[in-house]
């Protein structure tokens, strides 16, 4: 799905006007119904206003990917820099911990790693 038919179907999904979106956005009735048509692509920062008001990601809008979800990647972001941060002992325990939990489960017959 091109650009412009995400942005056109993100507007009707919402029954949005374009005239509405387009006075969110700072921008003509005009320009926005050329993107919607894909004559024009929007700039960097009028598809990040986009992306916002819609509440998706701009990877979806630009067809990188089918998942709506603005937030998809942060969580995954916010924990790989908050394990960056922990101390080295820190670090220490909860690889040791990982393995216990691994050593119980695998006796259980409940490994989740066994068929990898």
């Amino acid at each position: 799905m091109s650009l412009g038919k995400r942005l056109k179907y993100e507007r009707e999904d919402r029954n949005w006007s374009q005239k509405f979106v387009a006075e969110k956005l700072g921008i003509t009735n005009t320009v926005l119904s050329n993107y919607e048509r894909d004559y024009r692509d929007p700039d960097t920062e009028n598809l990040r206003k986009i992306a916002e008001l819609y509440d998706v990601s701009v990877d979806y809008l630009l067809g990188l990917t089918n998942n709506r979800n603005a937030y998809n990647n942060v969580k995954e972001t916010t924990e790989c820099e908050e394990y960056e941060s922990l101390t080295d002992e820190e670090k220490d325990y909860l690889k040791l911990q990982l393995e216990i939990f691994r050593k119980i489960k695998e006796k259980d017959g409940k490994n989740p790693n066994r068929n990898k």
